[in-house]
Formats: C-alpha cells, sequence, structure tokens
C-alpha cells in the first residue's frame, strides 16, 4: 500500500467537511462575543443573539422561496424535524403514502405510528433510486392524510420528482412532506413553486452549517401538534403553549451560535448560486463515474447522468467487503468514506445491496477534481490482484 499522501474527506452526505470560513467565523463570535439567549432578555447581548438567530430563518427563507422567515423552524436536526410533522400532524386511522428510498428517519416513525392505528404504504422506487410519479397516485386511499418524499436518496444519490408528487397530492388535498437532507444547499428548492407543504432539513450537510442544527418549513394552513412543551420567552404568564409559529414548535433555549453558523452556510450558498453549486458537483460526479468505468471489479449504483443525482455515488466491489475497502482507505490513504447500509435498509433493498451493504463516496461543493484522481487512484491499487 502507497503511504499517505493527502487527505481526502468524501464522507459529505453524512456531514460536510470543511465549512466555509464563515461559519467557523460566525460560530466563534456567537461563543465568544454575544454569548447571550435569543429571546430570553432583553440586554444587549440577548437582543443581538436574537437577531442573530432571526438572521438566519431569513437567509433560509430567500434559499427556499418562502415568505414569511417565522414559518421556518428550528430543530436540531432533519429527523426531529421529520418526527415533529409525523408525530403533530397525524391521527389514529391516518394513512401515508411515501416512497421506498426513505431513510429511517421517516420509516422508524412510521413503523411506531402503525401502533396507534397510522398506516403507511410505500412505493416501489426503481433499481436506480428514480420515482415514477404515477405510482404514486395508484397507493392513495381515501384516508391518505400525508405523503412523504425524499428529495434525494442519501444510498442512491437520485434526485425524486417532488414538484410531480405535490401535483397529484393537491389534486387530492393532501399535503406533502418534503425531506431535504441531502438536497437542501445543492438543488434549487421552491416551495411554493415545487408545492411543498412541508420540508424538512438538517444543516450541517449541504447547508455548511454546524452539526446538531436543522428545522423544517410549515406552510399556511398546516397545523402540527408540539412534540414539547416549554419555555419560548413569549406569553410566559401562561400555561398554554403558544400557538404562533415558531414559538409553537421551538420550546428551550435555541442553539443560537449553531444556528447563527446554519445563516452563515445559507448565506454562502446565496452568494454562490445554486446553479454553480449543482454544476459543479455535477463536474466532480461525471468524473467519478467514468473514471470508476475503468476500474474493474467495481459496481456502481443509481442514474448514469450527474443532472439525475446529487454527489453521492454507492459502490460494491467483487473481490471485497465495502467496510474492508473503506477501511483500506482511511488506513492506508486518508480517504474518508462511509460503508454499511447508511440508516436506510430500504433504499438498499431497492439498489440490490441489502446483504452487503455498500460503500458510499459523496461529494460537496468543497471538493475537489483533484479528490476525485486521488480517491480513483487509491482505489485502483486497493483492488489490484
Amino acid at each position: 500500500m502507497k503511504s499517505l499522501k493527502r487527505s481526502v474527506y468524501l464522507d459529505n452526505a453524512a456531514t460536510t467537511f470543511p465549512k466555509p470560513d464563515d461559519v467557523y467565523t460566525k460560530v466563534e463570535q456567537m461563543m465568544r462575543e454575544v454569548g447571550g439567549s435569543a429571546g430570553r432578555s432583553g440586554h444587549r447581548r440577548a437582543l443581538e443573539a436574537g437577531r442573530e438567530v432571526y438572521a438566519a430563518r431569513e437567509s433560509l427563507a430567500n434559499l427556499f422561496g418562502v415568505r414569511d422567515p417565522l414559518r421556518v423552524i428550528f430543530t436540531r436536526n432533519a429527523t426531529e424535524a421529520i418526527n415533529t410533522a409525523i408525530w403533530g400532524l397525524l391521527k389514529p386511522g391516518d394513512h401515508v403514502v411515501t416512497t421506498s428510498v426513505e431513510h429511517n428517519s421517516v420509516m422508524r416513525p412510521l413503523f411506531a405510528a402503525t401502533k396507534l392505528g397510522i398506516e403507511h404504504t410505500v412505493v416501489p422506487c426503481e433499481t436506480d433510486g428514480s420515482l415514477e410519479a404515477s405510482r404514486v397516485a395508484g397507493a392513495i386511499r381515501s384516508e391518505t392524510a400525508l405523503i412523504i418524499i425524499n428529495h434525494a436518496s442519501n444510498v442512491a444519490g437520485t434526485i425524486l420528482p417532488v414538484a410531480d408528487v405535490a401535483t397529484i397530492a393537491h389534486e387530492r388535498k393532501i399535503p406533502v412532506l418534503v425531506d431535504a437532507a441531502q438536497s437542501a444547499g445543492r438543488v434549487k428548492i421552491d416551495v411554493e413553486a415545487d408545492g411543498i407543504d412541508i420540508l424538512t432539513f438538517t444543516g450541517h450537510k449541504e447547508l455548511f452549517g454546524p452539526q446538531g442544527t436543522g428545522g423544517m418549513y410549515v406552510s399556511e394552513g398546516i397545523e402540527l401538534t408540539p412534540m414539547c412543551f416549554g419555555g419560548t420567552g413569549s406569553k410566559s404568564s401562561s400555561l398554554e403553549q403558544p400557538r404562533d409559529l415558531p414559538d409553537s414548535l421551538e420550546s428551550g433555549t435555541l442553539n443560537a451560535p449553531g444556528f447563527a453558523g446554519l445563516g452563515a452556510g445559507a448565506e454562502f450558498i446565496l452568494r454562490t448560486g445554486i446553479d454553480s453549486i449543482l454544476a459543479h458537483e455535477h463536474e466532480l460526479i461525471g468524473r467519478l463515474v467514468q473514471g470508476l468505468e475503468m476500474v474493474e471489479g467495481v459496481t456502481w449504483y443509481g442514474p448514469p447522468a450527474p443532472e439525475q443525482r446529487v454527489g453521492i455515488v454507492s459502490l460494491t466491489f467483487e473481490s471485497m467487503t465495502p467496510a474492508d475497502v473503506a477501511e483500506l482507505l482511511d488506513l492506508h490513504y486518508d480517504i474518508a468514506t462511509r460503508s454499511g447500509l447508511h440508516c436506510s435498509p430500504m433504499a438498499h433493498k431497492t439498489i440490490g445491496t441489502i446483504e452487503t451493504g455498500a460503500l458510499r463516496v459523496s461529494t460537496s461543493f468543497m471538493s475537489t477534481t483533484d479528490d476525485i484522481d486521488y480517491f480513483l487512484d487509491s482505489l485502483t491499487e486497493i483492488l489490484k490482484p
């Protein structure tokens, strides 16, 4: 094996690294210079923290085409946002339609909800992770209360037809929840144009925020029962939870440094432009897939055209397990990837890798063509007979 030449991070679907410099600067500024709790006091430091948190709401609203920043709700991650939507909207007797490439952050709460009499139907995707939107229509029942769709698979990388599914849903007056954990920040999202009623996102992936940040957009007309009750800094004389957003769904002290950092990440994306970000990732993925075709004993998954996917490619190998390849890449080449089932067993069943799992290679806007070339050279050496 070669000695270490460079350090390459290709596990961005788990969390992006590195972040833009502005994100680090903003988090440190909040910790060192501001220090107050947003919405909890009237002194200068608390007011500044509140302004930074609201600025982050505004940046995310601009990024997602949201008219009212107060409809952007902050959570710890996409999982919490998805659970808030599922448990806050559904009731016994309801039915949900979802897809076969959903993450466990969707499937586990839906499985738990079956014990309360909430049923769900899984619409099968193709082996490349793509979805025929008309299949969703065939799964809808009279009691269907929600459709949940993954915007981009964290296993196959495939971008799903969110707007087409939303059209089908809205013809039947059914709200649509979109899991944008892998798409937010790298694929254009306009909640109104795309027909998205609830958008859930995580902060630490392509939005370039710190870990422990995430959120959701809730459209007008959607009312969610809170999962968590407590202090909101508003209407403190009443024992009843405030009903206005965002306070209704944001009990407890907010992670002001984290959300300020998330706001800095969103501003970086707005300055750079989604089109530029996606074009760069298409270049990287096209280069990766083309290079993989030259490496013997490798199978890659997902749609062939870079434009049909985000910066994620999963691989299996004829002569080695994905876990072994990931370990060698890490130990001998300092290349970070991720092997396993990626918390998405249904997606692995869909693409045919449930028995072995896969090695996931995932890029971000911070990745370079040199990173891809070094990975391909390293993988070729590992797989040599």
